[in-house]
């Protein structure tokens, strides 16, 4: 038996290197035009099923997702002294490698910025990027909310719940406590000897707020759990979007829609790029399955809560853990979901 060796660029990250089942490019993904009449309908079915879905014909303009492509490419291409300048995150700025305070890594530099409440956000962080970055960044974001705005409310039309802003107006909302992320995922030359092994860029979670939007470049290496626990592989597409119901979500549909599990593998030769808005309520909101969709003779699964205590609960465990269970009225495992 030959044993391969750990190339030395690894030799602190041997955690991060996993061996997962070959996993084919999974062609099952919903893929919904949000122009499409029944998209209401192919929204809700998607969220019902996989908790994920492609967003085509959009709305928002190429230019300004290649603009800001190009200057989180500009940024991350820096001095790794220069870079160390954004942070470290507390918790927005610049990250590398570390994920959070509890011990989770990943093989990932990440820019981690609030968006909807600039008294919060690092001015420091911001205004170190320069003005071409910040109109990169606001034009993009205004777009991207525009269209999850537009997710939402088609989601009530296709859950037949009114008013339709009923779970739109929470992102609206000036103090909505959503942030957007920049994610790069260095390429690994390392990892090539090591056959059937893979690098985790971000390990397997689940979103905290109500949806994630994502884009990426054309480099793969988002996958999905699906229902039945298997992993599939998400084939990159830079000209669509990609929305993940989160958990706040979860609870607000009495568990009819899931939050999605999903992780990011590294490629060996490519970088990936992603940018992800996360749209969460204001931090004062009580969360809780809407009565509407509570049938009748049924139950609420779920305890209501202050987005700030299930956030500030989930902010104290790793990422792998089912954070949703601490306020199911009937405790649940990560194997039930």
């Amino acid at each position: 038996m030959v044993l391969q060796s750990q190339p030395a660029a690894l030799e602190h990250y041997s955690n991060l290197i996993k061996t997962c089942r070959p996993t084919s490019v999974f062609t099952g993904i919903p893929v919904i035009d949000l122009r499409d009449p029944e998209a209401k309908t192919l929204i809700v079915k998607a969220c019902e099923e996989f908790g994920f879905f492609k967003l085509v014909n959009h709305g928002v303009p190429m230019e300004l997702i290649a603009r800001l492509e190009a200057e989180a490419l500009r940024f991350f291409s820096l001095p790794q002294t220069e870079k160390d300048k954004a942070g470290p995150p507390n918790p927005f700025g610049y990250g590398n490698k570390r994920i959070g305070p509890n011990g989770d890594v990943g093989w990932i530099e990440y820019l981690l910025l609030l968006n909807t409440n600039p008294q919060v956000t690092s001015l420091n962080t911001l205004t170190s990027f320069g003005e071409i970055f910040l109109s990169a960044l606001n034009d993009y974001i205004k777009a991207v909310k525009r269209m999850a705005f537009e997710v939402m409310e088609l989601m009530a039309d296709g859950l037949k719940i009114e008013p339709r802003n009923v779970m739109s107006r929470l992102l609206r909302d000036e103090k909505s406590d959503s942030c957007f992320r920049l994610n790069y995922y260095p390429p690994c030359p390392e990892l090539q000897p090591l056959s059937g092994k893979s690098l985790v860029g971000f390990g397997e979670h689940t979103d905290l707020q109500i949806i994630s939007v994502l884009s990426s470049n054309n480099t793969s290496g988002l996958q999905i759990c699906l229902r039945d626990g298997t992993w599939v592989s998400v084939p990159p597409d830079q000209t669509s979007f990609f929305i993940n119901v989160g958990d706040a979500l979860q609870v607000m549909t009495n568990r009819r829609f899931r939050s999605v599990r999903h992780r990011v593998l590294v490629d060996s030769l490519k970088s990936r790029v992603t940018m992800v808005y996360f749209g969460g309520p204001p931090l004062s909101e009580t969360i809780g399955p809407l009565p509407s969709l509570v049938g009748k003779g049924e139950e609420s699964l779920y305890k209501e809560l202050k987005w700030c205590e299930y956030k500030a609960s989930a902010y104290k465990s790793r990422l792998a853990d089912y954070r949703l269970g601490l306020f199911e009225k009937t405790a649940t495992t990560a194997n039930d979901v």
